[in-house]
Formats: structure tokens, C-alpha cells, sequence
């Protein structure tokens, strides 16, 4: 790259430089939307691994922006393990034509697109390989009309296989946020998961520490169930923002066993709310 680069590879004449073939390599690979959609931004949300709350975090993003009067969908891609119905409580079936897929829509007005709104019964598992899952989620972005999407949020499968590169790879990411829990163990899965996203050249917004500390119903007191949180030191060694350490709280746990992720009143995530809006 040159010293005078302008980050504007349409108008630079420097064939050789590396960071203009990534940028063109990059652009090659994306896929196009739906010709009805309107997405102003995509926000991955992926963790290194399971059980840390992703699809709780990425609801709850959902929600928080939505009363911002913004418009909002919710993508999950998490083919063979989808939970984002379930936290909205919703039961109806997607529906579509010749023109494309239609997302449902939220009790509150959030769009969400899942495998299990195309199931017939949302316990039937899907028996497919990787190539199967990469092309649904592919399809979710290029056959599903988001008609006016202000923000739309992609709930990720956990780890760094297939569907994580399929994202990266086919829509045009915005930025991620990755999501984590106090233990030591996160430590090397948040590095994963931050190192794949630089080596695919997708902006990290910062991240989420979920389960951080319970408090205690009696006496208030800050009770660190998983032990003593990593995550500033880890962010500091990743150059990240630590957008939200959120309680384990049984009220949300709750709320999303029954759809009601959308009555949820808590500010834990306004913080982050405040880095994607920047």
C-alpha cells in the first residue's frame, strides 16, 4: 500500500498493491441481495463458542435499536440450531412468491428470517452438510425481501466453520460484535474468533461479555458465579472495546423461553447500541 493510499481502490492505479487485491477479491465473493431489499447495515454477532448467551445478545441488540425508532431485522443463520423464533415468540410460518421470500414480523415490528419459520414442525432437526447449510444462509440474504432495514442483525452459529466464513464471505458486513463469558477458557476462543475476522478483513465493533456477574436479590452484591472477568485484559490485547458486561439475570432467561424478548426493559446493551450507531 502506498504512503499516499486514500483507501479508494476504484481510483488507484497501483495493481500490485495487496490491499487492493484483498478489497477486489473480497467484492467478488459478495453476494447480491434481493432487488427489493433495502439494508442500510449488516451486524454480525458471533461468538467462538456455544452457551454464551449469542442469541440472547443478538435479540437484545435487536430490541434495544428498534426503540430507537430504527427499522430492524434479525437474520439467524444458525441453521441447525435456531433459537431466534422461539425468543420472539413467534410461531407463524415465513411466506413468499415468485418475487421472493418474506420475513415475519415481530408482536413489536422486527423482521426475522430462520429456518424454523420454512420447518413444518420447528422440532424436525436439518440433516445437512456444510455445503446444504452455507447455501440457506446465502439464501436468506439474496431470496429474502428486507424491504427497509435500517440494521440488520445476523446471528451466527458459534465457532469459526462454514456458515461464520459464508457470512463473512457473501454479505457486505458491517462490523461484528463477538460475545463472550468470564471464563479463562474464553480467553484463547475470543482470539479465534477476533483473529478470523482480521484475517477476512471484517471490523470488529468491540465486545460483549455475557453471564458477567449475578447480583444478589438480598443484599445487591456483586456475585462473580464463573469467576474473576478476563475480558478487559483481553480486549486491551486485541486493541477492542468492551461494549457490555451483562448480569446473568433469570428474568431474561425467562423472557426468552417465552417469546417476550420484546418486554425486556434492561439497559445493559446501550452502550453498545451507542458504538454501532457511531
Amino acid at each position: 500500500m502506498s504512503d499516499n493510499c486514500n483507501n479508494d481502490c476504484a481510483s488507484c492505479g497501483d495493481n500490485g498493491c495487496a490491499d487492493r487485491t484483498t478489497s477486489e477479491k473480497k467484492k467478488s465473493l459478495l453476494e447480491q441481495a434481493h432487488p427489493q431489499s433495502h439494508v442500510k447495515k449488516i451486524i454480525g454477532v458471533l461468538s467462538g463458542k456455544g452457551g454464551v448467551g449469542k442469541s440472547m445478545v443478538t435479540a437484545s441488540l435487536a430490541v434495544a435499536m428498534h426503540r430507537k425508532g430504527l427499522n430492524v431485522g434479525v437474520l439467524d443463520s444458525d441453521i441447525t440450531g435456531p433459537s431466534i423464533p422461539k425468543a420472539f415468540g413467534i410461531t407463524s410460518k415465513a411466506t413468499g412468491g415468485e418475487d421472493g421470500i418474506f420475513p415475519v414480523k415481530s408482536q413489536g415490528g422486527i423482521d426475522v428470517m430462520s429456518m424454523n419459520l420454512l420447518l413444518e414442525n420447528e422440532t424436525d432437526p436439518v440433516l445437512w452438510r456444510g455445503p446444504l447449510i452455507a447455501g440457506a444462509v446465502k439464501q436468506f440474504w439474496t431470496d429474502v425481501i428486507w424491504e427497509n432495514e435500517d440494521f440488520l442483525f445476523v446471528d451466527m452459529p458459534p465457532g469459526t466453520g462454514d456458515v461464520a466464513m459464508t457470512v463473512f464471505q457473501s454479505f457486505p458486513i458491517d462490523g461484528i460484535i463477538v460475545v463472550t463469558s468470564p471464563q479463562e477458557l474464553v480467553t484463547m476462543i475470543v482470539d479465534k474468533a477476533v483473529n478470523m475476522a482480521n484475517m477476512m478483513h471484517i471490523p470488529i465493533i468491540g465486545i460483549v461479555e455475557n453471564m458477567s456477574f449475578i447480583t444478589c436479590p438480598h443484599c445487591d452484591e456483586k456475585i462473580n458465579v464463573f469467576g474473576e472477568s478476563h475480558i478487559d485484559d483481553v480486549a486491551k490485547t486485541n486493541g477492542l472495546k468492551v461494549l457490555a458486561k451483562v448480569p446473568l439475570d433469570p428474568k431474561v432467561a425467562e423472557l426468552m423461553d417465552a417469546g417476550k424478548i420484546e418486554s425486556f426493559e434492561g439497559n445493559f446493551f446501550d452502550s453498545a447500541i451507542d458504538e454501532i450507531l457511531k
